[in-house]
């Protein structure tokens, strides 16, 4: 899509946005107030919504936008992240509040703001609303969003969600898709829509068939599922770190998927989790570079993926205290099923991969005692460390007599 804007610096500048076809259509022809845009992983929806509305603050006045996700860490990480990265990619001139996270575009006003605290939006107005990773949020949240875009304009006030449908029973299927059929807007998509996806993402989306029928559902197809047979349920939210306890690490390699170092903490016999990496496209050389920086006490054990000797050797040669990881999946998971996991809420894709991470089931339903390996870089550095670390505390000792 191509678009002529007048930037801050008053020149007349041609910018080219390239919205994917189908997101692009959708987007400029919606006369719905509300928006829902669901699909598979890797259709685009999240990026193409954060590129119409980089379109909008460049071609319109005097709006306020509000773009938001159930936690402020989430959030950052995420569609913070990303708008900001479109802005330099399209060298669009902005001012910023770091602090309140607001960014100015022209007259345009963008507003970050969590829903953890609803407090935090209750007294603002504003034109368009961007609920990413919708289901996360209740539907309390969604309530209060919908009274919030109400601010007087010269086009109509918008909202617009984006997630994946992982169940059915959700309140955006039950209340909101099936009431009011007709009355909202709707865009379903799947990677076959994003022509600029990776093959081998696309190959591990197809792969999915053979692995697990719901993942296939709705990670591939983009179709609404339930996921069922989930593997862990020890575990919860938290926001504090206690100041001692036994540290170790969990750390599981990638380069195309995420490289993931996990921090973990025992303290009281109960696991505290809390995420210091979750990064692709990472050389061994980067991922030196960044744990040099984010363990700058090198003592600590690390469990590595052990399938990965010469990356785990060039580790150990920089002073880490690296030592390869069992890795057995089924006895693994049976030891980290045996503690109480305190995910710290920063943590966002530790907490995303474990409530969907599940035993693999055919198109029968029929489960098959693996998990889905989709999402599990975290899950892997998690059972990395407790299984290696932790196994022998809960061994009984065996007395021999003679």
């Amino acid at each position: 899509m191509k678009i002529q804007s007048l930037i801050q610096s008053n020149s007349l500048t041609d910018i080219q946005i390239p919205i994917i076809g189908k997101f692009g259509r959708f987007l400029s022809q919606t006369q719905k107030r509300i928006n829902l845009l669901y699909g598979g992983a890797g259709s685009g929806k999240s990026y193409s919504l954060a590129q119409w509305f980089i379109v909008k603050c460049i071609t319109e006045q005097n709006k306020s936008f509000l773009i938001t996700r159930k936690t402020l860490p989430s959030l950052k990480l995420t569609a913070y992240k990303l708008f900001k990265e479109l802005l330099s990619e399209y060298q669009i001139k902005y001012e910023e509040n770091k602090t309140d996270l607001v960014i100015w575009i022209n007259s345009n006003e963008v507003y970050f703001k969590s829903l953890d605290d609803p407090e935090k939006i209750k007294s603002a107005d504003f034109n368009y609303v961007w609920g990413e990773e919708a289901t996360e949020l209740t539907f309390d949240d969604y309530k209060q969003l919908n009274l919030r875009a109400r601010r007087k304009t010269d086009t109509l006030n918008q909202l617009f969600f984006t997630f994946n449908p992982i169940d059915s029973f959700h309140w955006l299927k039950t209340i909101v898709i099936d009431k009011l059929v007709g009355i909202i807007g709707i865009l379903a998509s799947n990677y076959k829509d994003n022509p600029y996806l990776s093959q081998d993402y696309i190959d591990e989306l197809i792969a999915l068939k053979n692995q697990d029928e719901t993942y296939y559902q709705i990670y591939t197809k983009g179709e609404w599922g339930i996921l069922k047979n989930l593997i862990y349920s020890n575990w919860g939210v938290v926001d504090y770190w206690p100041e001692n306890g036994d540290s170790f690490y969990g750390l599981d390699f990638g380069f195309n998927n995420p490289s993931a170092l996990i921090e973990l903490l025992l303290y009281d016999n109960e696991i505290y989790i809390r995420e210091l990496l979750y990064e692709t496209h990472l050389t061994n050389t980067d991922l030196i570079g960044k744990m040099k920086v984010l363990l700058p006490k090198k003592s600590n054990p690390i469990y590595p993926d052990s399938a990965e000797p010469d990356r785990i050797e060039e580790i150990k040669r920089e002073g880490f205290n690296v030592k390869p990881a069992e890795k057995d999946v089924h006895d693994g998971i049976d030891h980290v099923k045996r503690y109480k996991l305190h995910i710290h809420r920063d943590a966002i894709n530790v907490i995303k991969e474990i409530q969907s991470y599940k035993w693999k089931e055919d198109k029968d339903g029929n489960i098959i005692d693996d998990p889905v390996k989709f999402n599990d870089h975290a899950m892997d550095a998690i059972r990395y460390a407790i299984f290696t670390h932790l196994k022998t505390q809960l061994t009984p000792t065996i007395w021999r007599l003679k």
